[in-house]
């Protein structure tokens, strides 16, 4: 089967023996389709051009390869390459607190977007009761993030809350 990755290195699917999936929610099956495995066993896993291609012991041919399209597949944290000093997982950044250098609440990341060069935080604004406050993005480059503190689980911003 062929797996598109999301991520810049797909190391973690090489890695891994055992991926978890989760059904497309939007996805219908017809009545009578075989239910989905939630676990796939990883038999072999390399990669072809911008793609992963697989061969899983519970999918036993094309019919039921393409009956897992647009599924996701979900690795144990355990299968990550572990992260530099300076590098993030999108997942441990999720829920985190941003300040600025004066210490001004700006929100709460609520996803990350993909800009090619680089990624932005969208942060949820903080539960302040104002009416007006509406989503932030920031972009995540050294130049507007002093520091990532995942055990305190704040970032540090150079960032005003009128930008």
């Amino acid at each position: 089967m062929k797996v598109k990755a999301f991520a810049a290195d797909p190391q973690a699917l090489f890695s891994s023996k055992r991926w978890f999936i989760a059904p497309d929610e939007g996805k219908v099956f017809p009545a009578g389709s075989p239910v989905l495995p939630a676990l796939l066993r990883v038999v072999s896993a390399r990669e072809q051009g911008d793609a992963v291609v697989a061969t899983v012991q519970d999918v036993a041919d094309r019919n039921a390869a393409e009956a897992l399209a647009g599924t996701r597949i979900f690795v144990s944290r355990q299968s990550f390459p572990t992260p530099t000093a300076d590098e993030f997982y999108w997942v441990d950044l999720i829920g985190l607190e941003v300040i600025n250098r004066e210490g001004l609440q700006l929100g709460r990341v609520a996803g990350l977007i993909e800009t090619g060069p680089h990624c932005v935080l969208r942060l949820a604004p903080p539960a302040s009761g104002e009416p007006d406050l509406q989503e932030r993005l920031i972009p995540f480059v050294n130049a507007y993030v002093d520091a990532v503190d995942l055990a305190a689980r704040i970032i540090t911003v150079d960032w005003q809350p009128d930008f």
